[in-house]
């Protein structure tokens, strides 16, 4: 399927959507958002992949949000019908929330390999992806504070997860920007490449070790390190025991015993697509 933002490609297990409006910096126009959770969900839903490679072509990973889609949303309503254009207003920044959550809902893991810019709408991108790689050029910013609004699409439930409550507070108050080896330093990306082309590589390798993987065992590590971070020790570990008493999956584990024993690559059956209905 042909889509107006992404390209799309699947090999050896990794899913690599890849964001392919470098003229306009990779905004997130309208398409952006309809977009980007209908092939999530697609991968997600139907097992196409075991892992999923975020890139983008061109200077910039996003430029952010597109002021089109500010104003489909209703922020320009008439004055006399605020509360009303209020109230839908809120209803489209949800539609808009669930993009990003999709990535973060995904039963693969979601690699983000940001190059340039990752501006506004873009640090809510990447903060629900699972892990962030980038190149020595590429800077993270909270944009919105500097045109006058709150960030609203993610960027707040997340980024102080990631990375200490200060430095969220710093950069979202200040809109500066965060260059690549202060992001690394503080826990926001995993490592930094020199180039534009040793990033995709590493992230590339780094997908590829995911794949070869029990792909039940990293939709499980995913599971369980989400529901960790939001929900005390004493229930993480009881629902780690109870996902593991009914997926345990016995036979993925002698084979890998088996294939270590016989010097052989790995073969592990893939997630099983979702029924849709009944």
């Amino acid at each position: 399927m042909a889509y107006e933002c992404f390209n799309l490609e699947i090999e050896g297990g990794v899913a690599h959507i890849r964001f392919s409006r470098p003229d306009k910096a990779n905004s997130m126009i309208p398409a952006f958002w309809r977009e980007l959770p209908e092939v999530v969900n697609d991968i997600s839903d139907n097992a196409k992949a075991r892992v999923i490679v975020l890139s983008a072509e061109g200077k910039h990973f996003t430029a952010g949000m597109d002021i089109s889609v500010f104003m489909q949303g209703g922020l320009d309503a008439p004055a006399e019908n605020r509360e009303a254009a209020a109230e839908a207003f809120r209803h489209h920044v949800k539609i808009l929330q669930g993009t990003f959550s999709a990535l973060e809902n995904a039963r693969q893991p979601v690699l983000a390999a940001i190059q340039g810019g990752a501006i506004g709408g873009g640090v809510d991108l990447v903060t629900a992806c699972d892990c962030r790689y980038a190149s020595a050029d590429a800077f993270f910013c909270v944009q919105e504070t500097a045109i006058g609004m709150t960030a609203d699409v993610g960027t707040f439930p997340r980024l102080a997860k990631v990375i200490p409550e200060g430095w969220a507070r710093q950069i979202s108050y200040t809109a500066e920007r965060l260059p690549a080896a202060k992001a690394k330093e503080i826990g926001l990306v995993n490592e930094v490449y020199e180039s534009h082309e040793a990033l995709l590589a590493g992230v590339m390798e780094i997908a590829r070790q995911i794949a070869a993987h029990s792909p039940l065992a990293v939709a499980g590590s995913k599971r369980m390190i989400n529901y960790a971070r939001d929900h005390s020790t004493a229930d993480a570990l009881d629902y780690i025991a109870l996902w593991n008493s009914a997926m345990l999956r016995a036979d993925d584990i002698k084979e890998s015993y088996m294939a270590k024993m016989e010097k052989r690559a790995v073969a592990y059956d893939d997630l099983r697509p979702l029924k849709k209905s009944l």
